[in-house]
């Protein structure tokens, strides 16, 4: 816990009102004059986020995340210490839209330093479930769903929150979020700009990795549980074709299942995608049916003992191994 509060954690984790914790953050809500030598103390929303701090921030900061690995972020209910904790926090980093009850007890914290992912760069929409068209192909490297969005989350508008998985617009959000560090505590920014540019190169060499890697292969469309990959698929010149919607526990309609077994035959795909923390049974039902193989292309939303590595970095190259090898990498 975070030792600077005028009020200790006992008291905080024990308040029956949210109201008290509120008053105890907004008293003393600018991170510039709590800074006692003590680490910044920053909350992340969910693993995205709290990669960025812990890379960003290194030794600067002590980073806690809402959401506990092998928990799936969409559905992460906050009980009341969490939300409490929210109250203690320095710095907050949180990506607005995919988690609404962590966008709600931010609103009410009452924090001031408060980084939204989704204002550091632009969002897009990415929908599934839409006829698939053959015709003249996706040359221009926009996936077929893109003006079709078949699905809200949060309040996005339909828009896209999977951000995280195009680097470009990672190293992006990477930037916004070193510099509200710099600006939250201002005595360390030399090593925040430092680990800033550092991570926004690796992110560049991992862009480089994919643009290479993808540029020449069998096949650009992939299947995949749900549709989390519209932006990797755009940034790439692949086609995402989703069984469920940007909700990844949504279910896919019997038509869209039949259209799935299609384009699989007509697009040469021999693999379904599925993922670590959500079920994987509708997609090696589908591969079974169609005769195709199963493999993992991980979303990223945490990391756990069946993650193919250990942070993001390693996850998406474990992503592009498994894409190259599905879709026919030449």
């Amino acid at each position: 816990m975070n030792a600077r509060r005028l009020i200790p954690t006992a008291t905080i984790a024990g308040a029956v009102t949210l109201g008290l914790v509120a008053l105890s953050a907004c008293s003393s809500s600018d991170a510039a004059t709590k800074k006692s030598g003590n680490k910044l103390a920053v909350t992340a929303s969910f693993y995205p986020m709290q990669f960025l701090a812990e890379r960003i921030g290194g030794d600067h900061v002590s980073v806690t995340t809402l959401t506990k690995p092998g928990v799936e972020p969409h559905d992460l209910e906050l009980n009341p210490r969490q939300v409490a904790q929210l109250g203690e926090a320095d710095v907050i980093l949180y990506l607005k839209g995919i988690q609404p009850a962590v966008d709600e007890a931010i609103t009410q914290s009452g924090v001031k330093n408060t980084v939204d992912a989704t204002s550091l760069t632009t969002l897009e929409k990415h929908g599934t479930e839409v006829g698939h068209s053959h015709e003249g192909g996706h040359a221009d490297g926009h996936t077929a769903e893109e003006s079709h969005p078949a699905g809200e989350e949060g309040s996005l508008d339909g828009k896209d929150p999977h951000i995280w998985l195009d680097p470009v617009k990672y190293a992006e959000v990477a930037k916004g979020v070193g510099a509200s560090l710099e600006k939250a505590d201002p005595d360390n920014s030399a090593t925040y700009q430092k680990n800033t540019d550092a991570l926004v190169k690796q992110l560049g060499g991992l862009d480089t990795a994919f643009k290479q890697g993808l540029a020449d292969t069998t096949t650009k469309t992939f299947i995949t549980t749900h549709a989390a990959f519209g932006y990797l698929a755009e940034r790439y010149g692949l086609t995402q074709e989703a069984i469920a919607g940007l909700d990844p526990e949504s279910e896919p309609s019997p038509a869209r299942v039949k259209e799935l077994e299609t384009i699989a035959e007509h697009d040469k795909v021999g693999t379904v995608f599925f993922e670590t923390l959500a079920s994987d049974k509708t997609a090696k039902t589908i591969a079974a049916d169609s005769g195709l193989k199963t493999d993992v292309l991980d979303p990223l939303e945490g990391i756990t003992d069946k993650s193919k590595g250990d942070d993001y970095i390693e996850v998406m190259n474990s992503n592009l191994a498994a894409l190259q090898k599905a879709l026919g990498a030449k």
